[in-house]
């Protein structure tokens, strides 16, 4: 009996030698929950100074604001031996302070078997974490809310710069004239349909097979006069990126199915074009292909054009590779990005229509 009770003290001692070292908030408690010992930094915050409450249930310290149902709760179960308490978050009414959002940890201490049963107590004051977390939270939101009220306006500006370039175009006398009007509205078109799915895409990651597919919806409608004659597919697999990939990328579609609208199919010939985009663990790869004309034969070199150098722009930003195939027939331009990516292959090089 003399050798437990001399052990019972050696294991206190050495838990108050621990108390008195910590500058985190602690409390020693007994089987009765009654205050064995404190921090001072305890003693400081939530009172009343350790001589005082040594000896006193934690339940009946200041003015009860500890005598709380789930407390008690926790600590039953704690000293029984049936769980930890890590983190526990709870409200505290502080006399002084006001509510708190205080952690609670709280751990029985088994020194030896048949020793007297002790819990420690550690509080951590998150008030100010969780205010900060919520100021946060408020201001991300208010600034999705404000750039996607930029995005809108923005997609506005350009149907709106878009229709008067489609006036104007209307008013010009000569064709040439005409025709790069026309080809300048298409284009802003093709860069609000970017905006306007950006817009409705939440912030982070775009989801690519829908943003192609409503991107090429955007442009069949403004650019294909029979349905039945021609169409776009787009297929591909469940790969996201980046909202500012996602817009290179876009362009890029855009650029290429404008192109082929253009040229692929001349005098009401029926086709398709299908837009296609996979990546994997050693790169990504999107190409646009037709089933029309194919690209002229023979020596005959086609002027690169304001779409080519866009894309050729883009494609380097995106360390991508160019290849354009005669596919007989048709033509299929895809852009391939590697880990170790290979030079960008010039698209006027190559025997392809005017973008």
């Amino acid at each position: 009996m003399a050798h437990n009770e001399n052990s019972d003290t050696l294991n206190d001692t050495l838990a108050l030698a621990i108390i008195s070292a910590s500058q985190a908030p602690l409390v020693l408690l007994d089987d009765d929950f009654k205050v064995l010992a404190t921090s001072t930094s305890f003693s400081q915050v939530y009172g009343p100074r350790g001589p005082e409450s040594i000896g006193k249930s934690i339940f009946k310290l200041g003015d009860g604001e500890w005598d709380l149902p789930r407390l008690r709760s926790l600590m039953t179960a704690v000293g029984s031996g049936d769980a930890d308490v890590d983190a526990y978050e709870l409200d505290f009414a502080h006399p002084i302070n006001g509510l708190r959002r205080l952690a609670l940890n709280l751990h029985r201490l088994d020194f030896s078997a048949g020793a007297k049963t002790r819990l420690m107590l550690t509080v951590v004051d998150l008030t100010d974490v969780r205010a900060e977390e919520v100021l946060r939270d408020n201001l991300i939101r208010e600034k999705d809310i404000l750039l996607q009220e930029v995005q809108h306006r923005v997609a506005n500006s350009l149907q709106i710069i878009a229709s008067v370039l489609l006036q104007n175009a209307r008013k010009v006398q000569t064709e040439e004239s005409r025709t790069h009007l026309k080809d300048a509205h298409q284009r802003v078109m093709s860069v609000a349909a970017v905006q306007r799915q950006l817009s409705a895409t939440r912030l982070g990651d775009v989801m690519l097979k829908p943003y192609f597919v409503q991107l090429c919806r955007s442009l069949g409608a403004s650019m294909i006069e029979d349905p039945t004659q021609t169409r776009i597919e787009v297929t591909g697999d469940g790969s996201s990126t980046s909202a500012a990939i996602s817009v290179s990328l876009g362009l890029i579609v855009t650029e290429l199915v404008i192109n082929a609208l253009k040229h692929a199919f001349p005098g009401n010939r029926p086709g398709v074009i299908s837009v296609e985009y996979h990546s994997g663990f050693e790169g990504w790869t999107l190409s646009v292909c037709d089933d029309g004309v194919g690209m002229p034969s023979g020596a005959a070199k086609a002027k690169a054009g304001l779409g080519t150098a866009i894309v050729e722009a883009l494609a380097n930003q995106l360390s991508a590779t160019i290849t354009v195939t005669d596919l007989k027939p048709g033509t299929g331009v895809a852009l391939v990005h590697a880990d170790a990516p290979g030079t960008v292959v010039s698209l006027a090089s190559k025997a392809h229509p005017a973008v």
